[in-house]
């Protein structure tokens, strides 16, 4: 099969090699896909290029947990009703060697979820990641049911997802964080009530005077460390901070304010959620993308020649929204 992978960390066009692999066989409780789309997120990027802890965990790493295909093959004790079956997957390198950027992958069943035909496929290589964490930042701690609701980057590839969602999980209130006038079309186009361009608004000013001076009930976060402070203020006494990403590996809080506002703060990581909040959002998911409702931003589609461009390009910034891969 053809794959793309690394054996060390690096810089994308440097470690980054396209060959031919062995197909695998998917094993006791496994199945194999026959992979259509392979989705990009930063994680993947940032695993590359060695900026996690703990070096190489594999000598030879096929990156990407997100991705679409089709069940060609399975393994014992799975049933033979989910060949042909159209799947998006999850963690499909999560503590594996072996991710989406192939022509094949198998792993465990529950991790290929059944993706309804009217969605494209190239959306379907965006759940696993962006889709589910915009999701869980919303379902923790209650919901967002009757609630006020800040998304920081709203344009972005969690952003995106997080703004609609809030709208259809009946937020009462949505306001978006943005850098451009483009991206605040995205935004607003997602469902956003307000929209606030923070390179030339003033974020504070702008949330106060949406919620009457009170704050918003929930805000939902792309970089802690650059915007830890003023979130802080942000948020109403008594109300929740959302926390899925950060700039940099360490960032420090203002214990006082956070104290004295009575926030009550949460970070999560999507490759980590229990079996409930794992169900839990997938059936939600599952029963947002029926209202046909749900807005996929794909930026671009390459082929996986052109991985070590793709990475790149998320690497610099380049992209709003996701960029996937053609594997078929």
């Amino acid at each position: 099969m053809r794959a793309a992978f690394y054996d060390q960390t690096g810089p994308a066009h440097q470690v980054l090699q396209v060959a031919e692999l062995p197909e695998p066989v998917p094993a006791a409780g496994e199945l194999r896909v026959r992979l259509q789309w392979s989705g990009i997120n930063p994680s993947d990027v940032k695993a590359r290029a060695g900026l996690r802890a703990g070096g190489m965990p594999f000598p030879r790493i096929v990156p990407h947990s997100d991705g679409m295909g089709i069940v060609d093959a399975v393994g014992p004790g799975v049933s033979a009703a989910r060949l042909g079956e159209r799947v998006w997957l999850w963690n499909a390198a999560w503590g594996r060697a072996c991710g989406t950027a192939a022509q094949f992958i198998t792993l465990p069943q529950a991790q290929a979820v059944t993706l309804a035909d009217p969605i494209s496929g190239e959306a379907g290589a965006c759940l696993g990641i962006p889709a589910t964490t915009a999701l869980h930042a919303l379902l923790t701690l209650g919901g967002v049911a009757g609630k006020s609701v800040l998304v920081a980057g709203g344009a972005g590839a969690v952003g995106h997802y997080a703004v609609q969602f809030a709208k259809l999980l009946g937020a009462r209130q949505v306001i978006a964080t943005v850098s451009s006038a483009a991206k605040a079309g995205l935004a607003r186009d997602a469902g956003a009530d307000r929209v606030i361009d923070y390179r030339t608004e003033d974020v504070a000013a702008q949330v106060a005077d949406a919620t009457g001076g009170r704050g918003v009930d929930r805000s939902v976060e792309v970089d802690v460390a650059a915007n830890a402070v003023m979130d802080i203020g942000l948020v109403r006494p008594g109300g929740e901070w959302i926390v899925y990403g950060s700039g940099t590996p360490q960032f420090a809080l203002p214990f006082f304010a956070l104290a004295a506002r009575n926030i009550t703060l949460r970070v999560i990581l999507v490759y980590t959620l229990d079996e409930a909040e794992r169900r839990a959002v997938i059936d939600t998911l599952t029963r947002l993308l029926a209202t046909g409702r749900v807005i996929h931003h794909i930026a671009e589609r390459l082929p996986l020649a052109q991985i070590a461009d793709a990475h790149a390009r998320i690497e610099q910034g380049q992209v709003v929204g996701n960029i996937v891969l053609a594997l078929d």
